[in-house]
């Protein structure tokens, strides 16, 4: 028998650690090859860890909450046979499959970069910009939690003496030390940890660096009640089982608004200080999931018909659910629509998808009184809500663009028009 150390593998292009959200196994365990092994959650995902050999655990490296970190040891096992006593992640197979996650962007880091600075605490994102400006990530001093330098650190080092000039405050300098929390003998500590976790983070990050701002308005939905009614009749007697429910439409009013107000479909650069436009239409849709929202990205949704975004969200719904999701389908968002259906409320003020500058959420669609030509009729209504990063868009131009979007939702044969 001979002892083999497995290092935590590749994560994904520029991901160099992630939180140890599960151990599926521990101490003296027996397991196969390809057997997971844990659950391991970075700023994109959270990845499945498969065994690469068969054999007994002999120790687990961290525990769950802890941050592990990429070729460093994970598991030691126990197998048959003569093997070397310590094993890289370089070339291991990589993660079966990713789910739910707090979605960002990364670049790889350089070949070149120092074993120091890959051992301090930091993004992806922050890293790269500390290798830009050829700052060394281990001569500057951590804002973060457990001491992690932010984006906002290394641009107080580039400009000297580690003093904020001109930087909004990261989440860690913005908010006072909390005071702990006395416990009961009846009550309960739940550990915030991993898609919770990151959730958290994201909304607090989101809150803190943008300043939200909420437009609301009704929509007659009457003639898209009709509509839907009679497409989904014609689906059923052609034989297709495509079932449209009312979010296929919505994501195509969206996005032909979005066409007429680009900046909206945009992520906000903080590095930079610049609106990323984008010239793809990456419509994301939040999932409520049993361990927490997830943003699930339909994508080059204007390029995809009513019953193909039917499809199409259903299988992205069903797979966050199952936490099936892969990483390509939970980045690259570009504007977030969400709703929770009959349980939506009659309005509430969703908090912006960070980087993306907007978020339109969708009310219940019930039917209620309503004054058409001096009559009071019965008809179906629901509400938007849009918030947005006032850095970048201005009130005129949200209510514009909810406008637009009701537009396309009073009128639905419109909708036909815009896909031509």
């Amino acid at each position: 028998m001979a002892t083999f150390e497995f290092k935590l593998p590749d994560l994904g292009e520029g991901v160099m650690e992630g939180e140890l959200v599960k151990w599926h196994v521990k101490a003296g365990d027996v397991v196969k090859e390809d057997q997971v092994l844990a659950e391991v959650m970075t700023d994109k995902a959270t990845v499945t860890v498969p065994s690469p050999k068969a054999g007994r655990v002999v120790s687990t490296h961290g525990k769950e909450g802890d941050i592990a970190k990429v070729h460093h040891p994970l598991v030691t096992l126990e197998i048959e046979g003569a093997a070397p006593t310590q094993a890289s992640g370089h070339g291991a197979p990589a993660p079966a499959q990713a789910t739910a996650p707090a979605q960002a962007q990364a670049a790889a880091p350089a070949a070149g970069a120092s074993v120091q600075a890959s051992k301090v605490l930091a993004t992806p994102v922050t890293r790269r910009m500390a290798r830009e400006h050829g700052l060394d990530l281990a001569t500057i001093p951590g804002s973060g939690p457990q001491g992690r330098v932010t984006k906002a650190d290394v641009v107080a080092a580039l400009e000297g003496g580690g003093e904020q000039k001109n930087v909004v405050a990261t989440p860690a300098q913005a908010r006072p030390a909390a005071p702990a929390v006395s416990s009961g003998r009846a009550d309960e500590r739940v550990p915030l940890r991993g898609l919770r976790k990151k959730i958290a983070e994201k909304m607090v990050r989101s809150k803190f660096t943008m300043p939200h701002f909420a437009f609301v308005e009704e929509v007659d939905a009457t003639d898209l009640v009709a509509l839907r009614t009679r497409l989904n009749a014609q689906l059923a007697a052609s034989g297709d089982t495509t079932k449209l429910n009312y979010l296929p439409f919505i994501i195509k009013a969206t996005i032909a608004a979005l066409k007429k107000f680009p900046h909206l479909n945009a992520n906000f650069d903080e590095a930079a200080q610049e609106l990323v436009v984008r010239g793809e239409y990456n419509i994301g849709m939040a999932v409520a999931t049993p361990d927490g929202l997830t943003v699930a990205v339909v994508k080059d949704a204007d390029r995809l018909t009513l019953a193909e975004i039917a499809r199409e969200t259903a299988r992205l719904g069903a797979a966050a659910k199952e936490r099936k999701l892969k990483l390509e389908e939970l980045t690259g968002g570009t504007f977030t629509i969400t709703s929770l259906g009959q349980s939506g409320g009659l309005f509430a003020t969703p908090i912006i998808n960070h980087p993306e500058v907007g978020i339109m959420g969708v009310h219940k669609l019930k039917k209620r009184p309503a004054v058409v030509k001096d009559q009071i009729v019965i008809r179906d209504m629901m509400n938007l809500s849009l918030s947005c990063d006032h850095r970048v868009i201005d009130g005129s131009v949200a209510a514009d663009f909810v406008y637009e979007v009701i537009k396309y939702l009073e009128k639905p044969d419109l909708l036909f028009l815009a896909m031509a």
